[in-house]
């Protein structure tokens, strides 16, 4: 489960310096979804389809993965691994005999500076991480420097992934995260969290000393989810709308080395749904999906383990 919204399995491959984390819909009809991409260079699979003009109206699964360009094979396992539960889209039509196409979406985050750049995601690690969906996770943390996040840093800081949830009246919405900015997650001038100014700050002058070379080529990825029954033009504008808890817990964000990239799905909605939710309660939704993501950064940073030499939030706090 992502968070509190039922309806959608989480899974991850760890590899030390780089991984895979995927979201799989539990229903094998697949969920609606929906993307919006605000960085300057993405890294990305099946996006096109999911824009609500295009025909494909639900996925079956999203993958984030680490390797950069080379990580969106892991995309490939994910499907091969679908398929063999009997997943995808029924190409003849449901209850005939005939091939699946499993939807799997895809992006990636820059991550070849950490450990080694040889080192990437393949279709195997996709498949796995699959797997451990459908076995509930395996008792994988859902925080930190895991899956996707394994290889993360956040400006000179590891990143990582996060989760975050938001109740809007009857609904939830979560966010998952693999935090992996260009840009800086610390006030210079406080030395606390953009996205969370209540933590405490961090010692300016050990985090003026930290440098890493991935701190100029990274991507922040993640999936938004609910539980309302929204319209896929609905979903991607709570995509759209998430862009803005990146904005509030990084400075700067969507930069042209950035690959920014948020998906959005509701496993409440149905396919060729048109009414969707009114136009008031969508207005707390984005703005819960904005707030879902900005407390998602957050939660990744601040677990981080450290290693790979990177510096650690949870290790240079202020006395």
């Amino acid at each position: 489960m992502l968070i509190d919204v039922p309806g959608l399995l989480v899974g991850h491959t760890s590899a030390g310096d780089t991984g895979v984390t995927v979201v799989v819909s539990a229903d094998p009809a697949g969920m609606v979804a929906g993307v919006d991409v605000r960085g300057g260079g993405p890294g990305t699979r099946e996006t096109d389809l999911l824009a609500p003009h295009n025909t494909v109206e639900r996925v079956h699964a999203i993958v984030l993965s680490g390797g950069s360009a080379f990580g969106l094979a892991a995309a490939d396992g994910a499907m091969a691994e679908l398929e063999r539960a009997g997943r995808g889209f029924p190409v003849l039509g449901e209850g005939r005999p005939g091939p699946r196409v499993p939807i799997v979406p895809a992006a990636v985050i820059f991550d070849l500076f950490v450990g080694d750049a040889m080192h990437r995601p393949t279709a195997a690690d996709g498949a796995a991480a699959v797997r451990s969906a459908f076995d509930g996770g395996a008792a994988v943390p859902t925080s930190g420097s895991v899956g996707a996040g394994c290889g993360a840093t956040a400006g000179v800081l590891r990143g990582g992934v996060g989760q975050a949830s938001v109740v809007v009246g009857e609904y939830t919405v979560s966010a998952l995260v693999v935090a992996n900015p260009v840009g800086s997650v610390i006030d210079p001038g406080t030395g606390r969290l953009w996205g969370d100014p209540a933590r405490p700050p961090v010692d300016l002058a050990a985090f003026g000393a930290l440098e890493h070379p991935a701190s100029s080529l990274n991507t922040t990825i993640g999936v938004i989810a609910t539980d309302a029954p929204v319209t896929v033009a609905q979903v991607t504008r709570l995509a759209m709308v998430g862009h803005d808890g990146i904005a509030r817990a990084v400075r700067p964000a969507h930069s042209p080395l950035d690959g920014d990239t948020l998906f959005a799905v509701s496993t409440a909605a149905t396919a060729g749904q048109t009414t969707g939710v009114g136009v008031e309660t969508l207005h707390d939704l984005s703005a819960a999906a904005a707030d879902a993501v900005q407390a998602a950064i957050v939660d990744a940073v601040v677990s981080a383990a450290p290693g790979h030499g990177l510096g650690v939030w949870s290790a240079i706090l202020a006395d």
